[in-house]
């Protein structure tokens, strides 16, 4: 997984911002609320925080408003340039969601935006098994990505973007790994995360909250 999407990621960071911002009208439903999104993720967040797929820092910055510590893990060496000339002060590490060098104190809390579906659904049980030794008991983890109610939904979902000949975001949800609700709660559960919450941001995206048990 550390290699998979790095030049897909190289190739994006300079226009990531404007993306995420709404300026491309493919993706503009998909980041729609973003910056809520970001905003609501950063106070769902305790303690010292793991967070992952950087990107160029956005969710950083509003961590490190809160007051938190932050270590930050981005396989992408251009979305690491990036992030590094917005937020100097950030602590950033190269690696991905299952391969990233030790953090030497205790970590609360785990979080991410718009990157678990990178992972296979067994990638993601993996990282989240890894989560859970990392993290004390009532440790969070606290993502925000695109997920879907049901397979049906997602059916829906992609019939409708077919029809609005957004080829692109066709081709991604075809391709990248995104998930249901029903399987994102039984991987929780058995890597003793049992309090686990799911709201809905936008038509893509849901924030999901799991607590250590």
């Amino acid at each position: 997984m550390a290699t998979r999407f790095d030049p897909l990621f190289d190739q994006w960071a300079d226009t990531y911002d404007q993306t995420v911002s709404g300026h491309d009208e493919e993706y503009k439903a998909v980041f729609e609320d973003y910056d809520r999104i970001l905003t609501s993720v950063a106070e769902r967040t305790v303690g010292t925080v793991l967070e992952f797929g950087v990107g160029t820092g956005n969710l950083t910055e509003k961590l490190l408003a809160r007051g938190h510590r932050v270590y930050g893990v981005e396989p992408s060496k251009k979305m690491r340039k990036k992030a590094k000339e917005k937020v100097p002060s950030i602590i950033l590490l190269e690696g991905d969601f299952l391969h990233f060098p030790p953090v030497d104190e205790p970590i609360h809390t785990v979080t991410s935006t718009y990157a678990f579906h990178h992972l296979t659904d067994a990638e993601k049980s993996e990282a989240i098994r890894r989560y859970s030794e990392l993290l004390p008991v009532n440790g969070k983890i606290v993502f925000a990505d695109t997920v879907f109610e049901t397979e049906g939904a997602r059916q829906e979902i992609m019939e409708k973007v077919k029809r609005q000949g957004y080829e692109k975001l066709l081709e991604d949800l075809q391709t990248e790994y995104y998930t249901t609700i029903a399987v994102l709660k039984q991987l929780f559960r058995e890597h003793n995360f049992h309090q686990v919450t799911f709201s809905r941001f936008n038509q893509f995206v849901w924030l999901f909250e799991a607590v250590k048990q």
